[in-house]
């Protein structure tokens, strides 16, 4: 059976950057598991996914835009360190939930001068190209529960 729509899906997976730096990696764990068509997974990977087969072994890469998206400038801001109530010590590389426009959003601080905090709100792959090795584990038509649901039941049903 191919990937294709409605088919329900496993596979590994180790992402990379384009220094080859391992971002993300299902070894040692359970393959990730997804419904195909349902958009649980970045774009530019389901379109890579469609046709594949239990077995196949393959590279996907990922432009940014079909990832997590290209990076905005206007979600770097510069908060006053005030704004970090109950926090000591705030060091780049630390990240906060935040409220925005569209709910929760995660930011990042990527400096911090005297009594300014910069955060940025991209997600930390924004702007990236996504470099995925993929093997295909599994391949299996939905059950009608889980179309109705959009989502995966049973084992590996976990999201990321």
């Amino acid at each position: 059976m191919q990937i294709a729509q409605n088919a329900v899906a496993a596979f590994h997976y180790t992402l990379t950057d384009d220094e080859g730096q391992v971002i993300d990696s299902s070894e040692g764990r359970e393959p990730l598991t997804y419904l195909h068509g349902s958009g649980q997974i970045v774009p530019g990977l389901e379109k890579q996914m469609e046709g594949r087969a239990v077995g196949d072994r393959f590279t996907a890469d990922v432009a940014a835009e079909e990832g997590y998206g290209v990076r905005h400038e206007e979600l770097m801001q510069e908060v006053p360190r005030a704004a970090f109530q109950g926090v000591e010590d705030i060091q780049p590389g630390m990240q906060f939930q935040g409220h925005g426009p569209e709910g929760q959003i995660n930011v990042t601080v990527t400096k911090v001068e005297n009594d300014v905090v910069f955060i940025d709100a991209n997600h930390p792959l924004a702007g990236k190209t996504l470099h995925f090795a993929i093997e295909v584990t599994d391949v299996r038509g939905a059950t009608a529960e889980e179309l109705a649901h959009g989502h995966v039941h049973g084992a590996g049903g976990h999201h990321h």
